[in-house]
């Protein structure tokens, strides 16, 4: 056998060398990505920092005696008022769940004044912090108390609702994962054109995505990484999307190098030494975004920089890896039926995007202002964005525990329904009653248990929960009583408001910051990243505009969730200059090859714009899926970078950074020597996209 032969035999070796591995891989991680849900938790304690008021309440409470309580209220409802069988039938059912399950004290009733409804408190150290005896106990609650004979029954509180919101994200992972599956598919099928290549990228996203999994569990298990169902999920949604976008670059490549060779493993190889570093740049960009979330104090947040950038790195090994080796494996025929015959040539016509190109070449300045002038007309659409959403609102289909909150507003207008919890020390109990009590807003107080040095004193207000008047009485309870911590649902969303606001003062400018760093590095240019990071900017705030004008008038959203900002903000930088660095470094070695400015850009646009409109379409489309699950945080910001990814590929890319750098000229490239050089030079070894 001769040399080249031998040569050729290890090669072919390679690929199932490479397919051997991962599942190797694969059998390791096994063990561990089932059990990320274990480590899930989505209370929303979990996600305050340590040092908010709220989170201090409720870790005193876990140490209190019985520890952390369980609090249920059961309401009893008819319209036309209650009768004394209704009465009877509520004492019966309440008697049979305090039969059940060992309560902290007796039920005790409290009837409305209009005679309407009457509530049941009821709280249970039962579960303690195991969240699934939680979750148990609500259910069997429910199970007991229940409609009869016209009276409705509904049970709500602060257990109830997490109940409901755990019960949302843990549908997420099933009903997500297919959705995504299944939009990505659709999606593969009609750019492909191909029976079969859709599922090659398919087989491997996947295949990253459950190594995600087991990785994010080995990181909580290593480090103590926050997981939350919000996390997890975009991370889904990150593998599949990004992952996507690299096959389709890859599998782009792969075909055109086909053409010019006349072995798969020579054209992969080619193929991965032309496109492999802009993968591997872009892939980069969006984890060091995403790595700056670490400076959020919010921990969903700070858990969420870390899981995200295992999903994008995860799904860059197997793009890398285990896609190239399923392609080398099945030869020319996985194209079938636009098969790439050795020695052909591909077929030329006029594209879509050298028209829109040359529309934007003709009168760049034009084009410019006119793309700027549109896009800040939509940013004003964030005026029309509506306020925090409530915890209440925070559910796009009503459950059980937010009905019976509705219930009690209607029926209890005088009081609250929903405790505040104050963390007091034991010796001064009796003052901070006195202190408590002497507070506007403030309807009554008792204290509750005691040990450990606290004592927990539970304050009903005498505004509805998470109104303007309670909030003031959580604050003014918080100024006054020095030494004591203020607690409770109502007081969570406070703290989660105010963190979030924190975390978008510290994260966007390091975002921007460490961004721009890595374009001026790459890219060897300051006007250039300069360009890019305006008009993403510029794309997060049109987003953003267009979901004011859409969340309350068109999908009836009563409010926003605090963190819509930030982490829009991150994620459509970071995947948006993806794109970017796609066109600019095609244009960066068009420019290098001696075309000029403008036909360097026309021509990055024209070769790069087919690929990055379809890399663009799955990126929006995986994020829209998102659009579909049952938490209004999480349709927003499916929706938000949906948009801003459309907006992004087939209007900033296409005509605006496009017609700027025409405008611009060579100045696009200051202060490096291709803006100083009007004659070609010798060609760098920089990553092409396509």
């Amino acid at each position: 056998m001769g040399a080249a032969e031998k040569t050729h035999t290890r090669r072919r070796a390679i690929p199932w060398l490479l397919l051997a591995l991962w599942i190797g891989v694969l059998a390791v991680v096994s063990p561990f990505a089932s059990k990320l849900a274990d480590v899930q938790h989505d209370r929303i304690t979990d996600y305050l920092p340590a040092s908010a008021d709220s989170t201090q309440v409720a870790r005193i409470q876990d140490q209190l005696p019985g520890g952390r309580t369980t609090e249920l209220v059961l309401v009893y409802h008819r319209d036309g008022g209650l009768t004394a069988a209704d009465r009877q039938t509520a004492a019966r059912q309440v008697a049979a769940v305090a039969g059940r399950h060992e309560l902290t004290a007796a039920p005790r009733a409290v009837p409305s004044r209009d005679g309407t409804t009457v509530m049941y408190p009821v709280a249970s150290n039962e579960p303690g912090t195991d969240e699934k005896k939680r979750d148990a106990l609500v259910d069997d609650v429910r199970s007991v108390a229940h409609d009869q004979g016209g009276l409705t029954v509904q049970v709500g509180g602060p257990a109830a609702l997490s109940t409901d919101a755990a019960d949302v994200y843990q549908s997420l992972g099933g009903p997500l994962l297919y959705t995504t599956v299944a939009v990505v598919a659709v999606l593969l099928v009609l750019i492909y054109r191909s029976p079969l290549l859709w599922l090659v990228p398919l087989v491997a996203v996947g295949t990253a995505d459950y190594l995600s999994t087991g990785v994010a569990y080995g990181l909580h298990q290593a480090f103590g990484t926050q997981v939350s169902g919000q996390s997890t999920g975009i991370m889904t949604v990150l593998v599949f999307g990004a992952g996507t976008d690299y096959a389709l670059l890859i599998v782009s490549r792969y075909r055109e190098e086909l053409r010019r060779h006349e072995r798969p493993y020579d054209a992969m190889r080619a193929a991965l030494r032309g496109c492999g570093p802009a993968v591997l740049a872009s892939s980069g960009t969006v984890a060091a975004g995403l790595l700056c979330l670490l400076a959020a104090d919010l921990n969903s947040s700070r858990g969420m920089g870390p899981l995200g950038t295992v999903g994008v790195l995860c799904a860059l090994v197997a793009m890398l890896t285990l896609l190239p080796a399923l392609l080398v494996l099945l030869g020319r025929r996985v194209f079938w039926p636009l098969v790439p015959a050795y020695g052909s040539a591909p077929r030329t016509g006029r594209s879509l995007f050298a028209a829109m190109g040359d529309s934007a070449g003709r009168r760049p300045l034009t084009v410019l202002a006119s793309g700027a002038a549109l896009l800040g007309v939509l940013a004003l659409g964030v005026l029309n964005l509506p306020g925090t959403v409530k915890q209440q609102d925070s559910f796009v289909d009503k459950p059980g525990s937010v009905a019976a909150l509705e219930t009690l507003a209607k029926a209890y207008p005088e009081r609250s329904a929903q405790p505040i919890d104050v963390i007091t020390p034991a010796g001064r109990t009796d003052a901070t009653l006195a202190a408590v009590r002497g507070t506007h807003g403030v309807a009554s107080a008792r204290a509750d248990r005691t040990g450990g040095g606290w004592t927990e004193i539970s304050v009903i207000a005498s505004d509805p929960p998470q109104s303007a008047g309670e909030t003031a009485t959580i604050e003014q309870l918080r100024h006054e009583l020095a030494g004591s911590y203020v607690g409770g649902p109502s007081a969570q969303q406070i703290d989660l408001k105010d963190t979030n606001s924190r975390d978008r003062l510290v994260v966007i400018p390091i975002v921007l910051v460490s961004v721009l760093l890595i374009l001026i590095a790459l890219l060897r240019s300051l006007v250039a990243p300069l360009l890019l990071m305006a008009a993403v900017v510029a794309v997060w705030g049109a987003a953003l505009g267009i979901g004011g004008l859409v969340f309350g008038p068109l999908f009836g959203f009563a409010g926003t969730d605090p963190g819509l900002g930030l982490l829009s903000f991150v994620f459509l930088v970071a995947l948006g200059v993806d794109y970017g660095i796609f066109l600019m470094h095609r244009m960066r070695e068009e420019s290098l090859n001696g075309a000029e400015p403008a036909a360097a850009a026309l021509s990055a646009l024209r070769t790069t714009g087919g690929v990055i409109a379809s890399a663009g379409l799955v990126l929006a489309a995986t994020f829209a899926v998102l659009t579909n699950m049952g938490l209004v945080q999480l349709v927003e910001l499916g929706f938000v970078i949906a948009v801003g990814v459309l907006l992004d590929t087939f209007l900033v890319r296409t005509y605006l950074v496009t017609s700027a750098s025409v405008a611009l000229g060579r100045r696009v490239w200051w202060p490096g020597r291709l803006s100083r050089r009007s004659d070609p030079v010798r060609p760098e070894r920089l990553p092409e996209p396509v």
